[in-house]
């Protein structure tokens, strides 16, 4: 295709179509996160808290894979139709969950229709849109975000309160449904790149990839110790072979180029998201604050995330990806900083707009300027696996930070109500935040030769 618009024909409505798509997972996101500790609170089980979060995550690696590798082998409508109905059979089985663990397994079919929807939306903007208009448009899905950010964690937050914590799920099934009328036209008409060699493998991989990393966080929310070690060395054995095959070379030690821009967006969510999951928690059970506090906070953050994610659009080509990037991990490692600060009784629980607010606007940031740096190395043909790897990171990082954060608050040190464990997980995000800017050293600091011809 060859447009100077992502709103103009022949990309108009594709784009469109991508968008409505990212409003659909963005309401279930923000409402889930929002409701969680009262779901959590009727049905029991603390322990699983962050399973409802690393459950969505880890079957997404699956979900990722497989999308990226059948959207160059046969193209992206299908594997987003698949994607649709996945999702909606988990909005359906976590709204009629009548206990913990069947809410973690609606969360993981959720998470697998996730994978799949996201790789063909990042697969889409690689295969279709010029390397001039991929920040534009990754910046208008980030945008996508603004309403369910200014209405949904609100709403979810009234419907819990007001009628049940059900209904956040079970009133979200239309609205992908409604969103796949629309992209499928859109979808159909994109070309089909086939690269069997790069796709084949990549599910079996995905699979121990996502096995392995249950295993390993299933380890180590075990109280018996030789049991646990066996878990968490077995399963990290299984997920670091997997890891190794599906990433580019050299992404464990971030080496300059993109395995550095991979490895960074890898720690970027774990530290962001493995905060935010567990500051509701923080501020209804440890601050005894209402519903509506936790939504409000997410709203902020993802107001700030759309404006972080506009602002490396318009300075990028002049001022460079890397002091973006250190400067949107500088503003989030901030956020996450007072973040911890709600703990404290003298801090005032209302400040938690606030403070989510800088920690979105550091992640829109950093996230964009990764992800653009990333995805311009897709070459032809090989879109969907490029953003497999991109999403690959962003996904296991996530996932990584809440299954080890929810081990941690339910471990006996944290307290009842878990103050030592969030702090706990706060301080480790933190860390995390440094290890991101050691990573960022090797990004790449202006769009590559090749990427620009």
């Amino acid at each position: 295709m060859s447009a100077t618009s992502i709103w103009k024909p022949p990309l108009g409505r594709l784009t469109l179509g991508l968008a409505l798509a990212v409003v659909a997972t963005a309401f279930e996101s923000l409402a889930v996160a929002t409701i969680l500790p009262t779901a959590t609170t009727q049905l029991g089980g603390l322990a699983l808290y962050g399973w409802a979060f690393s459950a969505f995550m880890l079957a997404s690696l699956i979900g990722i894979s497989v999308g990226g590798s059948q959207n160059d082998r046969a193209g992206p409508s299908l594997v987003f139709l698949a994607g649709i109905l996945l999702f909606v059979a988990g909005l359906v089985v976590s709204g009629l969950a009548s206990s913990m663990p069947i809410l973690v397994g609606g969360r993981t079919l959720q998470g697998a229709g996730a994978g799949l929807l996201s790789a063909v939306s990042y697969a889409a903007i690689a295969q279709a849109y010029a390397v001039d208009l991929q920040p534009r448009m990754l910046a208008t899905l980030s945008s996508a975000w603004v309403v369910p950010g200014l209405i949904g964690p609100g709403v979810a937050g009234l419907v819990a309160e007001h009628a049940s914590w059900r209904w956040v799920f079970l009133g979200l099934v239309p609205l992908p449904v409604i969103a796949a009328v629309l992209v499928l036209p859109a979808l159909r008409r994109l070309p089909v790149a086939t690269s069997p060699a790069e796709g084949s493998g990549r599910t079996w991989l995905a699979v121990q990839l996502g096995f392995g990393a249950s295993m390993g966080l299933v380890g180590i929310s075990l109280r018996t110790w030789e049991f646990a070690l066996l878990l968490l060395v077995t399963g990290s054995l299984v997920a670091v072979h997997a890891l190794r095959r599906l990433l580019p070379a050299g992404t464990g030690v971030a080496r300059a180029g993109l395995p550095a821009a991979i490895a960074s967006m890898a720690l970027l969510n774990f530290a962001f998201f493995g905060t935010e999951a567990f500051l509701p928690l923080a501020l209804s059970h440890v601050r005894r604050a209402p519903v509506l506090l936790s939504g409000a906070s997410l709203t902020a953050a993802a107001l700030t995330w759309t404006l972080g994610a506009w602002l490396p659009v318009r300075f990028a080509e002049r001022v460079g990806r890397r002091p973006i990037i250190f400067a949107g991990l500088g503003v989030l490692g901030a956020g996450l900083l007072g973040s911890l600060s709600l703990l404290f009784p003298s801090v005032p629980t209302a400040s938690a707009v606030f403070v989510w607010g800088v920690a979105g606007l550091g992640m829109g940031l950093a996230f964009a300027t990764t992800a653009a740096a990333i995805l311009e190395t897709a070459a032809p043909g090989h879109a969907g696996v490029a953003s497999s790897s991109l999403q690959l990171a962003q996904v296991l990082g996530a996932a990584l930070a809440t299954g080890a954060g929810g081990a941690i608050v339910a471990a006996p040190f944290a307290g009842d109500p878990p103050i030592l464990g969030i702090g706990a997980v706060d301080l480790l995000m933190v860390a995390a935040v440094a290890l991101a800017m050691l990573a960022a050293r090797g990004v790449p600091n202006a769009r590559s030769a090749s990427a620009a011809q």
